[in-house]
């Protein structure tokens, strides 16, 4: 076949889609949702994914995350024996910032479990502000930035000083008409702590908010001294620039050595890495990848089953005139391309309607849920249009034969 015949086909298709409207609408209907749905899933997950990379990426890329608990998917869900590990120790970190040179700079974090404490400033009260107590290096390994004042020093960590700093959503809790924060005191389930700094809100979010912009931070001994039971430390770990193997096997040699753990043994703590937690994102998202593939795919085989129906009946309307074009010398191969093209057309169709409905999905997401991100990937738009012409080359390829092998006199008479 020359592009001229390829053509006529095509506008052939077009005119039976135009023909037949809400019989070709219906049709495609199947295979419409089958391809919007994996691109709205596929742009939500996308955009998703894009915002956790930002997200690492302004945490630092070099960081190494070190837990006596195994982090990730499994937190919550994890093996008995896990729950008797020994926390780690700040003398863990100090071992770790002692022992290589690949490491530019330790800190850590204590947390307790439990609810969460009242913080209290004059008439406003905040009860969803997360109390953390860190090393004065946790800025630093972390990247933070603050928007007034400054962060506490290894003088105010020693002396057990009861000053903070706060996240965003705190400050806007607490302080709704105050310019000026630095210098105030805040009430931490009645002690009284004096404000030293306010975090600046970080450019990348996850589902609109960090962490961290709920966040109070003290001195980690200060933590202690009020929270004495809560021994359980994440230890935060810069590598050098370039050097980021070499500092996590480094890492987990120490570690090993530090908690005695033996050579024929598994370690009994978890590292982690801004990959890896890409990699852990990924993991999740690829099992609900299946089931927006599962879904579609009902779809698409609905359409597909559609459209060979349509096309069906559409070879024996058009009888007569397979017969009238084999009588003036058209080919079996003509034919067949002929309606295997309609088919496709058909589905072609559907398949851009999805691709513009997914297109317009998404956007009307961003913009009703800004929190929830939606990118329409490239490849999903390749492959939804793919996909749906597939979809028309293989269930029209029986129509297509049938129409080819009519006999053309039979054809003549048929009425």
């Amino acid at each position: 076949m020359n592009k001229n015949q390829y053509l006529e086909n095509i506008i052939m298709g077009l005119g039976t889609l135009r023909g037949h409207k809400i019989r070709s609408l219906l049709t495609i209907l199947g295979v419409i949702i089958g391809v919007m749905t994996v691109i709205v899933i596929a742009s939500i997950l996308t955009g998703m994914r894009q915002n956790i990379v930002n997200l690492v990426e302004e945490f630092g890329t070099d960081n190494i995350y070190a837990f006596h608990l195994t982090t990730g998917p499994s937190f919550g869900h994890r093996d008995r024996r896990e729950w008797n590990r020994k926390p780690l120790r700040v003398e863990d970190a100090m071992a770790i910032k002692a022992g290589t040179d690949a490491v530019r700079e330790v800190t850590w974090e204590g947390f307790a479990f439990g609810r969460a404490p009242t913080l209290k400033y004059a008439a406003e009260s905040y009860k969803q502000g997360r109390v953390r107590g860190v090393s004065p290096a946790y800025a630093e390994v972390t990247n933070m930035v603050l928007s007034e004042g400054r962060f506490f020093g290894e003088t105010e960590d020693t002396r057990r000083a009861q000053v903070c700093v706060l996240g965003v959503s705190v400050v806007e809790a607490l302080f709704p008409n105050t310019d000026t924060i630095v210098g105030r005191s805040i009430q931490i389930d009645g002690n009284s702590f004096s404000v030293v700094g306010v975090l600046e809100k970080r450019k990348s979010s996850f589902m609109g908010e960090n962490e961290e912009d709920n966040m109070v931070l003290i001195p980690y001994r200060t933590f202690r001294k009020l929270n004495p039971k809560s021994d359980w430390l994440f230890i935060l770990i810069r590598a050098n620039e370039g050097q980021l193997g070499r500092a996590l096997d480094n890492i987990e040699a120490i570690l090993r050595r530090q908690r005695n753990v033996r050579f024929d043994k598994e370690n009994d703590f978890d590292l982690t890495t801004a990959d890896k937690m890409v990699e852990q994102f990924d993991s999740i998202t690829a099992s609900i990848g299946i089931i927006a593939i599962a879904i579609s795919g009902v779809g698409l085989l609905v359409g597909g089953i559609g459209v060979m129906n349509i096309m069906l009946v559409s070879v024996t309307e058009r009888t007569r005139e397979i017969g009238i074009r084999k009588a003036v010398g058209a080919r079996r191969q003509d034919i067949t391309f002929q309606f295997l093209f309609e088919a496709m057309t058909l589905t072609t169709v559907g398949g851009v309607i999805g691709i513009v409905l997914a297109a317009l999905a998404s956007y009307i997401i961003m913009f009703l849920v800004p929190a929830l991100p939606a990118q329409v990937p490239l490849w999903a738009v390749i492959a939804g249009f793919t996909v749906s012409l597939f979809v028309g080359l293989v269930f029209g390829v029986w129509p297509a034969v049938k129409a080819s092998r009519l006999d053309p006199i039979e054809c003549l008479h048929y009425e």
